[in-house]
C-alpha cells in the first residue's frame, strides 16, 4: 500500500484524530448495548489486541503509554455517534471474542476477518477496510521467496487466532513447521533471533513494523485474503449496536476517512519509532 508521508507540523492534528488515552476499566463492570456510568452516560467497552499497528499499538504520548491507531479512531468515532464513553481493553488476540459472550466487552475492534467459524460465536458490522497479506524475513533473505509456497520446508510464524494462521495452515501445505503466537511484536523478536524463518501479517502491520526494524524487510510476495477483510465483532444478537457501528463505518467511508485515519496512524507509527 502506498503510504502519503506527512510533515511533523501537522502531528498536532494527527493526534487530535487518532490518539484515546486508555481508560481504566472498573473491576466489577459489564458490556451490553453501552454500559451506563454515572448520569446516564454510556460507556462502550472496546476489546482490542495492541500490537498490531497501524491498526491498534501502544505509543508515548506526553510521557503517557497510550493505545492509538486506525481501528481506535473508528472506535472512538462510534463513541462519539453513541455520545458514550470509549473505554480500550488491552489482551492476546486469541482471547478477544470471549470478552463478548462473557459481556466484558460491547465490542472487538482489532483488524479482525469475520470468518465463518467466527460468526458462529459473534456477529460482525460491514467491511470497513480490506488489505493484501505480506511475508516478512531478514533482510538478506527476502529476495528469496516470490510467492507464499516458497516458504515449504521454512519455520512460519503467524500471530495465534488470526486469518493469516489459517492461510499459512491452508497454503502452506509442507512447511517445516507453523508456529503459532500471541503477540506480533515476540513473531518480530523470533524473527530477528532465527526462531522463525519468515512471518506472515497484513501488509499494513507488516510495512509499519519493516520501518522500524531496519534488519528486516518485506519480500516480494503479496498474498490475497480470499476471504473478506476486517470488521468489528459484537455479541450474538447484538443487532442494535452493530447496525450503530454500520451507520458509523458508511459514515466514514462516504466522508474519507478511513484511508485518513490508516494514513494518520501510520505516520504516528513512524514518528514513535524515533521516541
Amino acid at each position: 500500500m502506498n503510504k502519503n508521508h506527512m510533515k511533523k507540523i501537522f502531528s498536532t492534528i494527527i493526534l487530535s484524530t487518532v490518539l484515546l488515552s486508555v481508560g481504566c476499566a472498573k473491576k466489577n463492570g459489564t458490556a451490553n448495548n453501552g454500559t451506563n456510568d454515572g448520569e446516564n452516560k454510556k460507556k462502550l467497552i472496546v476489546a482490542t489486541s495492541a500490537d498490531y499497528p497501524p491498526y491498534e499499538f501502544h505509543a508515548n504520548i506526553d510521557g503517557e503509554d497510550t493505545i492509538v491507531g486506525f481501528d481506535i479512531s473508528i472506535a472512538k468515532e462510534i463513541a462519539k455517534d453513541m455520545d458514550a464513553e470509549l473505554e480500550i481493553k488491552d489482551m492476546d488476540f486469541d482471547g478477544l471474542l470471549a470478552t463478548l459472550s462473557s459481556d466484558k466487552a460491547d465490542m472487538v475492534i482489532a483488524g479482525m476477518t469475520p470468518t465463518e467459524e467466527r460468526k458462529e460465536n459473534a456477529d460482525f458490522s460491514k467491511i470497513y477496510y480490506t488489505a493484501t497479506h505480506g511475508i516478512v524475513m531478514k533482510k538478506e533473505n527476502s529476495g528469496k521467496v516470490k510467492s507464499i509456497e516458497d516458504l515449504n520446508g521454512k519455520v512460519v510464524g503467524v500471530q495465534q487466532g488470526s486469518i493469516q494462521a489459517d492461510m499459512a495452515k491452508e497454503k502452506i501445505t509442507d512447511a517445516k513447521e507453523i508456529k503459532l503466537v500471541a503477540k506480533i511484536t515476540d513473531l518480530v523478536l523470533m524473527l530477528k533471533t532465527g526462531k522463525v524463518d519468515a512471518i506472515i501479517m497484513e501488509k499494513p502491520v507488516a510495512e509499519s513494523y519493516v520501518k522500524s526494524n531496519s534488519d528486516i524487510a518485506l519480500t516480494s510476495a503479496e498474498v490475497t485474503d480470499e476471504t473478506g477483510g476486517s470488521a468489528i465483532a459484537f455479541k450474538k444478537g447484538n443487532t442494535e449496536l452493530v447496525e450503530q457501528a454500520n451507520k458509523t463505518i458508511d459514515r466514514l467511508i462516504s466522508e474519507g476517512k478511513i484511508d485518513q485515519f490508516l494514513t494518520e496512524a501510520n505516520e504516528l507509527a513512524e514518528e514513535q519509532k524515533d521516541q
